[in-house]
């Protein structure tokens, strides 16, 4: 009887050493997860995330931070994949709130009354500006009376007991000044609008 001869066994696949390289930091072994893997975490993204830019944001945040984190992987607890998948769906719950939070944010805004403009008006300031400088010109008795009346608002009598020059002193030089003002705009041309609030009279 003729023995029947048997064929040797293949010899068994060597060892995907992936996991390993990828662990260590070889950047070759970065290159094929992705290109092994990188499908895998894009369905996952894209089978939540309804936006594919998003989903496709997700996958390659989801790799940068497997390979930043590289050293937290541990071959004998688990498979690479498995690792990148876990990886990648905290990557888009991430995405999820922070779309969230941009949609409350959008809708907050949109909520919000129209602004109102609440600058200072053209016409004041340079009305301010131009008797200021005319301001600068005069003697200062009659300067810093004027400067009450203007800047700060203040009545004859306030800026009498403020500054302790008496009334009648103190309209005097508030009408000897806004004189003075009188003849320089006239001079220069410009036709003095309204008076400014505190220069329109006693008070």
């Amino acid at each position: 009887m003729t023995a029947v001869r048997q064929e040797p066994e293949p010899p068994p696949p060597p060892p995907d050493d992936l996991a390993e390289r990828f662990r260590a930091g070889d950047e070759t072994a970065l290159r094929e997860a992705y290109d092994r893997f990188g499908r895998a975490v894009l369905h996952l993204a894209t089978s939540t995330l309804a936006n594919r830019s998003d989903a496709e944001d997700v996958t390659q945040a989801t790799f940068v931070a497997a390979w930043l984190g590289r050293d937290t992987f541990d071959p004998a607890k688990g498979s690479l994949i498995g690792w990148l998948l876990g990886i990648g769906r905290r990557k888009v719950i991430d995405r999820l709130r922070a779309s969230a939070r941009e949609t409350r944010v959008v809708e907050t805004v949109r909520q919000l009354p129209e602004p109102v403009a609440t600058g200072p008006d053209p016409d004041t300031v340079v009305d301010r500006l131009v008797v200021a400088d005319e301001l600068a010109r005069l003697p200062d008795d009659q300067r810093r009376m004027l400067e009450l009346a203007f800047y700060d608002d203040l009545t004859h009598q306030q800026i009498s007991t403020v500054t302790g020059v008496p009334l009648g002193t103190v309209k005097s030089h508030i009408r000897r000044g806004m004189a003075s003002l009188k003849r320089r705009w006239e001079v220069d041309g410009a036709a003095p609008g309204p008076r400014p609030a505190g220069l329109s009279g006693a008070r």
